[in-house]
């Protein structure tokens, strides 16, 4: 019986513990942190041993195979020695992919990845059976455990794909790739690029390639790397034979002439980044055989992703927005591009290495006051202080929504759009963006 060692006791580790179990393994679930104790609860129902609170040396390093959880870098000295030991380090992705012989869409990038992988998933759903998990939903491995859908859509992180081998879909989509978690990559970018691009590693030409024709970093890589795959750009800014593109603000999804054509004003999700995570993920749903009238009408009713964008509510004609999920600053200028109205912006957390520059055009143009919400907001201070009248800092969601709504005018809008991690302040940014969404309910 082969030994099969998880580090890490969330969705993920649960998950794959379970299908390991199933498929023969002896199991062990070994957690640094404390596990929670839904988990907790269904590794002691299924009888898989497990602790937390520590690692156990001598129980982990006799593995067959380990999955490390997405959250746990390799610089830890505990995953250098399971390497130097010679064990295979894999992934959730990787590890469950091998027990389905589902159709998967598999959609990575910087920034867009969960709105094009929930709305690919709304797309699919209409007509075939699909599930959705990766870095989203319910863990890929227990649902191949419990359901085995023919179709999964799975949007995965640059920290899963760093621990694939094998793991191969059928359609690949890569966003937009902007700086991003460069602590984990040596701070070098083309670590980080290199770690992204692993998603068409083992495609071949039965496979397919949807990618953002308009992003430099993309095709950089693209002229000196080969792509195997048959590959679907999509792009705002040129005409495409195969792929999807923009004409008279239509989107013109086109494989092999077969087109579907969707005017840009019907899309329910606004701004020029929504407008190519629905090329990307039309063009997957058309590759697919999904209706053309399928297509169109979930992209009219799709109704978007928590945390991205989110209208929150509209008090005395100001309208409170949840961007909570703005991990990066690409991530808020996608958000600060959008608005239409004076903001105030919500922004700081824990900085991973920022450059606000980009950001200064909206800022000037856009915003007319910023709230700074993080345990050390000096850098933003000294970086906008002289563009705004108002600035003030704050280390209380609550606190940041109070003043906020003292500052904001009928017709403004009020966003956060944090463009750091949440952890200084919040469990995630799910956590910060529900006590912003809390706090406004309270005005």
């Amino acid at each position: 019986m082969k030994r099969l060692v998880i580090l890490g006791g969330g969705e993920s580790g649960v998950g794959t513990a379970l299908l390991g179990k199933a498929k023969g393994y002896d199991v062990f679930v070994s957690d640094k942190g404390e596990i929670k104790k839904e988990y907790k609860d269904v590794l002691i129902h299924n009888e898989i041993t497990w602790e937390d609170v520590q690692h156990t040396e001598s129980k982990i390093l006799n593995a067959d195979i380990v999955m490390k959880s997405p959250g746990i870098p390799d610089k830890v000295p505990l995953v250098k020695q399971i390497r130097e030991a010679g064990i295979p380090v894999v992934s959730e992705i990787e590890f469950a992919s091998k027990f389905t012989n589902a159709t998967l869409v598999a959609i990575t990038g910087s920034n867009g990845k969960t709105t094009t992988a929930s709305l690919a998933h709304h797309l699919l759903k209409q007509d075939v059976e699909v599930g959705l998990a990766g870095n989203i939903g319910n863990s890929f491995a227990k649902q191949i455990l419990e359901e085995d859908y023919d179709n999964y859509v799975l949007e995965i992180s640059s920290f899963q794909l760093d621990d694939i081998k094998d793991f191969k879909p059928k359609i690949a989509i890569l966003t937009n790739i902007t700086p991003d978690h460069l602590d984990r990559y040596d701070y070098k970018f083309e670590n980080y690029i290199a770690s992204k691009f692993r998603i068409v590693e083992n495609q071949t030409e039965d496979d397919f390639f949807i990618y953002d024709a308009d992003d430099p970093v993309i095709e950089d890589w693209m002229k000196s790397h080969i792509i195997k795959s048959r590959k679907l750009p999509f792009s705002l800014t040129k005409v495409v034979e195969n792929g999807a593109y923009i004409k008279d603000k239509e989107i013109i999804v086109t494989i092999d002439n077969n087109q579907i054509i969707m005017p840009i004003k019907k899309l329910a999700l606004d701004g020029k980044h929504n407008v190519k995570n629905a090329m990307a993920a039309s063009t997957a749903a058309h590759l697919l055989k999904i209706r053309k009238q399928t297509i169109r009408e979930s992209l009219e009713n799709f109704q978007g992703v928590e945390h991205r964008l989110e209208n929150v509510l509209r008090i005395n004609k100001v309208q409170y927005i949840n961007d909570s999920k703005a991990t990066n600053v690409n991530a808020t200028y996608f958000a600060l591009e959008s608005m239409q109205a004076p903001t105030v912006w919500i922004v700081g957390g824990e900085d991973k290495g920022n450059d606000y520059r980009e950001l200064f055009p909206f800022v000037n143009e856009k915003v007319k006051a910023i709230i700074c919400l993080g345990v050390d907001n000096a850098k933003l201070m000294e970086t906008f202080g002289n563009m705004v009248d108002v600035i003030i800092e704050t280390q209380f969601m609550s606190e940041a929504v109070k003043i906020a709504y003292k500052i904001a005018s009928a017709g403004d809008n009020v966003l956060l759009s944090p463009a750091c991690a949440s952890f200084d302040l919040f469990e995630n940014y799910e956590d910060r963006g529900r006590q912003f969404k809390d706090s406004v309910r309270k005005l």
